[in-house]
């Protein structure tokens, strides 16, 4: 079975940086996709960051990019996303995501983390 485990929220002030880490488990990591999510209080979730199977294809929100980079480690079943120039804004629950394909999929998740609490103070 599949599990997921984010680590790496925290408080941090504006203009501050986190890494936050996904840690993989349960199937073949190099074959799925994976992605971050984020969920404000009142909002709905959405899409933040996707990477293939290899690693060598990504995609941004558009309210990330630039500031946020997605990676993955294969050989240690994870996956971070870099997170620089934090806003207040960017306050959510960041979840990741495994996909059901290799490639790059900004909806398309059959399994989700618990979530970490990103929060980043003015």
């Amino acid at each position: 079975q599949v599990q997921l485990l984010e680590s790496g929220g925290g408080l941090v002030q504006a203009g501050g940086s986190l890494r936050l880490s996904c840690a993989a488990s349960g199937r073949t990591f190099s074959t799925y996709a994976m992605g971050w999510f984020r969920q404000a209080p009142g909002k709905e979730r959405e899409f933040v960051a996707t990477i293939d199977g290899s690693g060598a294809n990504t995609v941004y929100a558009d309210s990330i990019k630039g500031r946020f980079t997605i990676s993955r480690d294969n050989a240690k079943n994870t996956v971070y996303l870099q997170m620089n120039s934090l806003k207040p804004e960017d306050t959510a629950v960041y979840y990741c995501g495994q996909s059901r394909y290799e490639r790059i999929t900004r909806s398309v998740y059959d399994y989700w983390g618990q979530g970490t609490q990103v929060t980043v103070s003015s």
